[in-house]
């Protein structure tokens, strides 16, 4: 009598949170179609190896990377995520957290994402871009690929200060390291005028709807055409500018079976200024996707970096693959049972 007395309020409970949740969190949420447009059990499931058993029940790895990609999705720092996922009603539902389940704290985070690592979260960017590319968001014919920068510490006074005492000239790239809390930043320029210390974001993008299809990080001292070889497509064309304007580049994204549409320095006797207009014209609009990525490094070392651009790049092309994808598409599964 006690069990289904029991069995009876829990499905009551279990009736009253989903009353909640539906009233809170509307059909055409975009957390509720990205949960329709990805199955999320399916993706983590490589996941599943870094779950520990050990001690008492822990947290799916499920919504533990619901929970990361919230952080990712909204720039939230591990405190600030921490409350979203506790008072967030649309959190709670999209991370399969019940109305008066305990959630966990912020430490819980950073274990998590040194649990996953770069190796393992570079394979999910590459799965999810797998689903979107079965929803047709990714076009193969056109790719733009560029650099931003990404800042570690924007003075280096104490640091310069420490170098010198110690017996350095001067602060630079060749000592650097012994002297600041990050040592793989680098100074890196794009301009006399545009210095940063830090690393390069570099991005391939999908000349369709300017999602991203590859992308590398590397210390800001690293030449924008030297990472070619880790983004450049396997087909189409591929639009890059004045920095990427030599031959190492070129033969790179030939050998990749790709025509390279590189805007041309003037010095160059081969520059077309028509065809550089035209080509400048057609990237344009895909230039915006650089900008709207985080300037500022979230962590320290090239791995934690690289962890937190990928997660940024996962966010990016759900975002735009929730706007994109017409509701139709996933309206069938939309609502949970």
């Amino acid at each position: 009598m006690i069990h289904q007395t029991a069995d009876k309020t829990d499905k009551i409970l279990m009736q009253t949170e989903r009353e909640v949740f539906d009233a809170i969190v509307p059909s055409d949420h975009p957390f509720r179609r990205l949960d329709a447009i990805v199955d999320f059990t399916e993706l983590v499931a490589p996941l599943a190896e870094c779950f520990s058993h050990l001690g008492t029940v822990g947290i799916p790895m499920e919504t533990g990377f619901k929970m990361l990609l919230i952080q990712f999705w909204e720039d939230y720092s591990d405190r600030q995520n921490e409350k979203a996922v506790r008072e967030n009603m649309a959190v709670r539902w999209f991370c399969g957290f019940g109305l008066t389940q305990q959630t966990p704290d912020h430490s819980y985070f950073g274990k998590l994402r040194k649990r996953i690592g770069t190796k393992r979260l570079a394979d999910l960017f590459n799965a999810v871009n797998a689903i979107l590319a079965k929803h047709g968001l990714f076009g193969n014919m056109f790719t733009f690929i560029d650099a931003s920068s990404i800042i570690t510490k924007t003075a280096l006074w104490e640091e310069r200060d420490r170098a010198i005492k110690a017996g350095e000239e001067k602060l630079n790239n060749l000592n650097v390291k012994k002297y600041v809390a990050d040592p793989d930043a680098r100074w890196g320029a794009k301009s006399k005028t545009n210095i940063w210390f830090g690393y390069k974001r570099h991005e391939a993008v999908d000349m369709r709807f300017g999602l991203i299809r590859k992308l590398a990080v590397t210390p800001a001292n690293v030449l924008d055409y030297k990472t070619v070889k880790n983004i450049c497509p396997n087909q189409g064309m591929v639009f890059m500018d004045k920095l990427f304007d030599c031959k190492e580049a070129d033969v790179r994204v030939a050998g990749n079976g790709c025509f390279a549409a590189t805007i041309r320095k003037r010095n160059n006797p081969g520059k077309n200024k028509d065809l550089d207009r035209w080509r400048s014209g057609i990237r344009m609009p895909f230039e915006g996707t650089f900008s709207k990525q985080r300037k500022r490094a979230k962590y320290r070392g090239q791995t934690k970096v690289t962890f937190q651009c990928f997660f940024e790049a996962i966010a990016y092309n759900l975002k735009k693959a929730v706007r994109i994808i017409p509701m139709t598409t996933t309206s069938a599964s939309a609502c949970r049972s």
